[in-house]
Formats: structure tokens, sequence, C-alpha cells
């Protein structure tokens, strides 16, 4: 048997750590965080006044974070370099009143996040993890990472249908989890065994932001152990990636001739439209401070901006050989063969022809393949935050990602290289 990969599989192995450990993009960004203390950055609190010396410098919001490196002798008017991406990842979301059940089953009610594979969420064992609000105020984080919950699918004898006509779910009466036995069904139940497996107080919890995730650990597969299958790799593949690329920069930072910036988003899946979004103020706020802070004007702020690229990485879609005719017949990316350039002439994904020059050359001096990918002309193209972040900041924006299959499942499937070749070409881009 071959090694799982030819090129660096340690960061496979972290990549996985991440993952297993990231079941929500509340620990996703607490995780990205302790990585990014750990290369020397310190958190800024939006609420404090900042100072425009050097070194690294993170911001948390939610489910989101944006982080920055301030190079020694870097002028209020440099530019930024960005690498841009998103924490949500489709799924099962706990509703407010979370006690339901019939029929002599104990159940939680919960609610369609983005768009998830449905399918993909049935007869598997499941975990809980979000954020609990106190009633001080503060947050604490809660992972139930051991089987917990199942949404169990129909028997095929109460359904002989499902063989012929495939298989049709109503969102709101078949997709509810069990988790145990009983008639009494008590409002404040799970609330309450929350508390007590966090240690909590009874009756401190006031507010929660929870959601359901497969238990079962990121994997290698194949003979050749050429592929690795996971949860959420849309999108903390990318995130993961960013932040090694930007503690890479940050480590051998002097003389850098651009900022580099990581900014992770939250609620890409279901339009950016928050303040923890693409859509919303968090990167455009960051990146003025970090001007103002370095004694930069309005001006400097417009010529920072005006010389400033973001990549928007996030995952596109392999070729997938049960399904080839879906895709364009020109364009076959695949895994394994290097990240993958995103083009739509119709503005789904930002990138033009001064972008992929941009995109182009930080391959070349990364030494890393890339690939094209654009939607076949009868099938509707997905977007990003990529186009959002041109939008709203006016910042020359290219959309890259690592090729997948399985998107939007509850388990996905990437190559074992592309990881860290995405990595390494974001740390090419962040250098400049």
């Amino acid at each position: 048997m071959s090694e799982p990969s030819r090129f660096d599989r340690g960061h496979t192995d972290d990549l996985m750590s991440f993952l297993a450990a990231s079941p929500s993009p509340y620990h996703a960004v607490a995780n990205a965080a302790e990585r990014l203390e750990k290369a020397g950055f310190r958190q800024v609190a939006e609420t404090d006044a900042w100072d425009g010396t050097n070194g690294g410098r993170f911001v948390l919001r939610g489910g989101a974070i944006v982080a920055w490196y301030v190079p020694e002798g870097a002028a209020p008017h440099t530019p930024f370099r960005i690498v841009g991406a998103h924490t949500d990842s489709p799924n099962l979301r706990v509703k407010p009143l979370p006690d339901t059940g019939a029929h002599g089953w104990r159940q939680v009610a919960v609610e369609i996040y983005g768009g998830p594979l449905l399918n993909s969420w049935l007869d598997r064992d499941l975990g809980l993890a979000g954020r609990l609000t106190l009633r001080d105020g503060t947050t604490r984080l809660v992972n139930i990472d051991r089987p917990l919950l199942r949404v169990p699918q129909l028997a095929i004898h109460l359904d002989r249908s499902v063989s012929s006509e495939g298989l049709k779910l109503d969102k709101q009466r078949h997709l509810q989890p069990i988790w145990g036995l009983g008639n009494d069904v008590r409002d404040g139940d799970l609330i309450a065994f929350l508390e007590s497996e966090s240690g909590i107080p009874a009756g401190e919890v006031t507010g929660w932001d929870l959601m359901v995730h497969s238990v079962e650990p990121p994997a290698y597969l194949g003979r050749d152990k050429e592929l690795v299958a996971g949860p959420r790799m849309d999108n903390l593949l990318s995130v993961h990636a960013g932040v090694a690329a930007l503690t890479a920069v940050a480590t051998g930072g002097e003389g850098l001739p651009y900022i580099p910036v990581l900014a992770a988003f939250d609620h890409e899946e279901n339009g950016s439209q928050s303040d923890t979004g693409a859509d919303g103020p968090l990167l455009g706020g960051v990146l003025e401070r970090s001007v103002f802070a370095r004694g930069g004007s309005y001006e400097d702020r417009a010529r920072a901006f005006a010389g400033t690229v973001c990549l928007s990485s996030d995952t596109g879609h392999a070729v997938h050989p049960n399904y080839a005719e879906r895709h364009d017949p020109t364009h076959h990316p695949r895994v394994n063969g290097g990240p993958i350039l995103k083009v739509n002439v119709n503005n789904r994904y930002a990138t033009d022809g001064s972008g992929r020059a941009v995109w182009a050359s930080a391959c070349e001096k990364a030494d890393v393949p890339f690939q094209s990918f654009v939607s076949n002309n009868s099938m509707p193209c997905g977007t990003t935050i990529g186009p959002i972040t041109a939008a709203r900041h006016g910042i020359r924006t290219v959309d890259i990602g690592v090729a997948i299959l399985s998107m939007h499942s509850a388990r996905e499937l990437c190559g074992v290289d592309d990881p860290f070749l995405l990595a390494n070409a974001l740390v090419a881009f962040l250098e400049g």
C-alpha cells in the first residue's frame, strides 16, 4: 500500500483534526483563534481603541473571525491581501422550543439550515454542538460528541415506492431526530441536559445556537488512501488552509509588501446577510480601523482598498464519475489535480482575467498546479462570498477553492493532496 500522499501528509492529518474539533462555526473560530495565538497573534476587542503597532491581531464575532498581520514599516496606505472563507455548513439546527415527540419517542425539533443533502442525515449517529448563552450574557461552547440523536429512515416495507420513485422527504415531518423514549415530553429537558453535561447550574442558560453533527470522525479512504472523507469540508477546509497560510507568512513576516488577512465569515450558506456574514460590515470595519490605527486618513483608506486583492476560497465540484454529463464537457476538475479557479461570466463568481493572473502568479511561485471550473451552461451556478466582497468593498476578488464530491452532504470527499496544495498557494498569494 502506498503512502496517502506524495505531499505533506501532516497538513492533511491536521485538517482532519480541525474538522473533528469544529462541529459548529463557534468551535471553528475558537480553534482558529487558538492556532493564531500560538503563532503570536493577539485578540483585540471591537469596543477597545486599537493601536497601530506591528504584529498579528484578530477579532472574534460570533461564528466569524478576521485576523491580520501588520509587518514592520507598513504605511497607512499599504494594501491588503485577503483570504476569504466561511465557517458554516448546511445542517439541522435546534428550534427555540426543542422538546417534542410522539408515540413514545422523544425527539428534538430542528430547522433546516442552508441547503443540505437531506438524505445524508438519515440513519447516522449524531451529536449536538454550538453555543449556550447564560443569564449574565456570557457564552459557553458545548459539544456532545457522541451518539445522541438519529433521524431514522422509513423501512422500505412501509414505502415500496421508494425503489421506483426515489426517496421523498418532507422537511418538516421527516427530519426530526429521536433522542430517547417516553410519553412525557417536558419543556426544558434538552437544555437541562446540556446544562448538566456542561457543568452549568440549572436554569442559567437563556439562549442557544445549537446544531447536529455526525460523530463519525474524518478518515482516509481508498485502496491507496488517496482520498479524505469527512464533515464540513465546505468550507472548513479553506478556513484551515487560510489559518495555516497566515501563520506561516507571519512567522517570517518582515518585508511583506502587503498586510495579509484572513476573513472567515458565518452564514454564507443562507445568503451572508448578518453582522457576521460577508454582506455585513465586519471586514470593512476591521480594514478601515487598521488603516486609521496606523495614522491613516480616508485617502489612505481609499489607496489601500484600491490595491487590495481577495481570494474567496470555497470548495467546488470535482467531476463526478457517475454524473459526468452534469459538468461542462471541457472543464473536468479532478481531485488531487490542484486547487481550482472558479469562473462565471454572469458574476456568480468574482473572477476576471486580471484576477486569474494574480492567482496564476501565486500558483507559479508556489509550484502548485491549478485547474479551471465553469458550470454546465444548462445548469444553474452556485455562488460564494466572492461577488459580495467585491461589490460591498470595491475590492478585486478572485474565486478559488478545492474540488470535492458530495458537497453539502453530512460527509464530503476530497483528495488527500489538494488541501496542502491550496495552503501553499495561499502562502504565495499572501506574501505577494
